[in-house]
């Protein structure tokens, strides 16, 4: 699989991930994707993320992460994935801080799950949440980070 990657950086902070982490990251989430991928990692602040939850899924506030899919012709589409993937850096660091995950794993978290998104999965019922759940912790460990829903599920 080739990755073209482009990252913006509206955000700025000291523990962003370098764009080969989320490279890293994003090829392993796409582990198995045989075509090219051409994806825009736009890092955001609360306000940009709060505007764009409202409009395009009627949420108010922030949320750490959205993805949004290309809509390709159905020829080019079969031979690439394009999309965006919008991730709130302040609201980041406050969730790994507010639920003591390392600040690298919940980066490693968002971009996958917003990667899986990309590729059509989804959590809106409890069989596909279970579905995506497990994806995301078998990368997440294949990459040397800790099950992300092993602490949730021992509460």
């Amino acid at each position: 699989m080739k990755l073209s990657l482009t990252v913006q950086h509206l955000e700025n902070d000291d523990h962003i991930p370098t764009d080969e982490q989320f490279s890293i990251w994003i090829k392993a989430a796409l582990k198995g994707y045989k075509k090219q991928a051409e994806l825009v990692l736009r890092l955001t602040n609360k306000e940009e993320s709060a505007e764009l939850n409202q409009f395009y899924r009627h949420k108010v506030g922030p949320t750490n992460i959205l993805s949004f899919g290309a809509t390709l012709p159905p020829d080019f589409a079969k031979h690439n994935l394009q999309g965006d993937l919008v991730i709130c850096v302040p609201l980041v660091r406050e969730e790994a801080e507010a639920d003591n995950i390392p600040l690298a794993a919940h980066w490693a978290h968002l971009v996958i799950h917003g990667c899986l998104h990309l590729l059509g999965y989804d959590h809106e019922l409890d069989s596909e949440a279970e579905m995506m759940e497990k994806l995301e912790a078998d990368i997440m460990i294949k990459l040397g980070f800790d099950n992300p829903y092993e602490e949730i599920q021992d509460e």
